[in-house]
């Protein structure tokens, strides 16, 4: 549990249950056949997909010519029906700040718009390296939001495994098999097998693999069970196929 005020941290009962209930679910894991079916990723691990977008758009990156989205601005690198919003001065905001670590104001703005690029996280450094203006983002971003313009209300878990219908729902990953540069990815995986919208069995020792460019455009759906970790926030994440090597 992570907050800015004390008061709204979890209770350690609810964390001990929560951890307890995860553990017990898993018993019995099994493989599954090498095969490429859809992934839901859980909504504990979005952010990650969310951080890997955040990456690749920074300056430092893109100095260097080490990203995958390498003189993005103005082209598709998400699904269209995706946006991503960054607020800064949001009121309790785990990542809020007037300033940003060179003393540069920060402002509210979309970064994607319908899946296309409208900016990057530039510090004074990387701006001037890449002879464009700083954004604010000295220290990174801030209170970062993906949304969807198909996300309903009602979309939470079990729509979202309704959704996959047959696949993979994933709830643990390991290991740090991405690929910056050439967007590759790769990582150890753990979670559910996913029959009829319904959950049949935990599955454990099993990779996913795919590169972050299709994974990003391949987005098709996004659930209203909204996380926030660190200082962004992303429901569920269902991708449209991955390769899942396992027996």
């Amino acid at each position: 549990s992570s907050e800015r005020n004390a008061m709204d941290l979890a209770s350690p009962e609810a964390v001990g249950r929560y951890a307890a209930e995860r553990a017990l679910s898993r018993l019995k894991g099994r493989k599954v056949p090498t095969c490429e079916v859809p992934v839901l990723f859980e909504n504990t691990l979005a952010a990650g997909l969310l951080g890997s977008l955040v990456g690749a758009l920074s300056g430092g990156a893109l100095y260097r010519r080490a990203t995958f989205l390498l003189d993005s601005i103005g082209t598709p690198v998400l699904a269209d029906h995706l946006d991503v919003d960054e607020d800064p001065l949001q009121r309790g905001g785990k990542a809020s700040a007037a300033f940003d670590d060179e003393g540069v104001r920060t402002r509210a703005r979309r970064v994607v718009d319908g899946g296309v690029v409208q900016g990057y996280f530039l510090s004074s450094y990387s701006a001037r390296k890449l002879g464009l203006k700083t954004t604010g983002h000295a220290g990174g971003s801030q209170n970062l939001s993906l949304s969807s313009r198909l996300t309903r209300p009602g979309d939470h878990l079990d729509e979202m495994l309704r959704k996959l219908g047959r696949g993979l729902f994933v709830t643990e990953l390991m290991g740090q098999g991405v690929n910056g540069v050439t967007g590759d990815y790769s990582r150890g995986a753990a979670g559910y097998w996913v029959e009829g919208g319904r959950i049949v069995h935990p599955v454990h020792e099993v990779t996913i693999a795919g590169n972050l460019k299709d994974m990003l455009r391949g987005i098709v759906a996004l659930g209203a069970d909204r996380y926030v970790a660190g200082g962004k926030s992303v429901g569920s994440i269902l991708i449209d196929r991955l390769k899942v090597a396992g027996s």
